[in-house]
């Protein structure tokens, strides 16, 4: 699985993930300042899965229509520190069951929710 992080989703944790040998771009630090449609049409380009803390993207996609990503994992959270995304990333992503490309994921502290991405029905 391929990441694109968001400019919201913190270095740390995207270090951490780089770390587990996870392929993960950060927006920070590759293209800062690109609109929200440009990070789905480049996360759609190379199939990767968007790392986001940001509501619109659901909008975007399933209001919009615009070109759906490999996957959307949503932070619906606060994370008490700048690794704690990371952290909890990491155990899901070993959670039997879970799959995340083809996915509009939202991960809250007590549950998780996905939903069909559009162009993966």
């Amino acid at each position: 699985m391929k990441f694109l992080a968001n400019e919201n989703f913190p270095l740390p944790s995207v270090r951490i993930l780089q770390k587990a040998s996870y392929d993960v771009l950060a927006i920070t630090e590759e293209s800062p300042g690109i609109e929200d449609n440009e990070v789905l049409a480049w996360a759609a380009s190379e199939k990767r899965v968007i790392l986001i803390f940001d509501r619109d993207y659901g909008e975007l996609i399933y209001r919009l229509g615009l070109t759906s990503p490999s996957g959307v994992i949503y932070l619906r959270y606060r994370p008490l520190s700048p690794v704690e995304p990371a952290e909890q990333l990491l155990i899901l992503f070993q959670t039997e069951g879970l799959q995340f490309e083809g996915r509009f994921t939202v991960v809250e502290r007590e549950r998780i929710r996905q939903r069909p991405l559009p162009d993966h029905q």
